[in-house]
């Protein structure tokens, strides 16, 4: 039987991600300022933060229960795409990723009092050029929001998707399929 974790993230899609595999956690947030981090490699970048949020959640909740942080950055033409804070921004972001290459990556960090784990994993898509209207529809939308590269691989972006090379879990913010061992194995 598996344990039950602190999802320490405030992503409605992490928390899907653990409910469709059947993993029993609380949802917490965890004060950590990701706009403090200054690391322009993505792997750096994304690595920093999610240590950062766990060491931020085992203050607050120390590790009676185990502790699961990720961090996920979307990259394109060699920039690092975070979340947008306007339209004007995500409509930027959306454009360097259309009919281009972007890299996802996502750096997740498992935390028990037995063990630690830390993964960070990429998937890499090609696009196809974005439709205009569709484009607009889904700024409009808002669903952009809290999206890292105002990117969603599973919503907007799937149907221009030419070709992947990694898993999509990991492009949604959260690498399941190499979280669940070490899940059963901590039980």
């Amino acid at each position: 039987m598996r344990r039950m974790i602190l999802l320490g993230s405030s992503s409605a899609t992490r928390a899907q991600i653990l409910s469709n595999r059947g993993v029993e956690f609380e949802q917490v947030g965890c004060g950590f300022d990701e706009e403090s981090i200054d690391h322009s490699v993505p792997e750096n970048f994304v690595y920093h933060a999610a240590m950062g949020k766990m060491r931020a959640c085992e203050a607050e909740h120390g590790l009676s229960v185990p502790i699961l942080c990720a961090d996920t950055v979307v990259t394109a033409h060699g920039e690092i795409l975070r979340k947008a804070s306007s339209v004007e921004e995500a409509r930027k972001i959306l454009k360097m990723q259309s009919g281009s290459r972007v890299a996802i990556l996502t750096c997740m960090v498992y935390k028990s009092e037995e063990l630690m784990f830390v993964d960070l994993s990429s998937t890499l898509y090609e696009f196809l050029p974005f439709d205009e209207e569709r484009l607009e529809r889904y700024l409009e939308s808002g669903e952009w929001r809290g999206k890292a590269g105002a990117c969603m691989v599973e919503g907007f972006c799937k149907p221009y998707i030419k070709s992947v090379q990694g898993l999509e879990s990991c492009a949604m913010g959260l690498t399941v399929e190499k979280l669940e061992p070490w899940l059963k194995g901590d039980a």
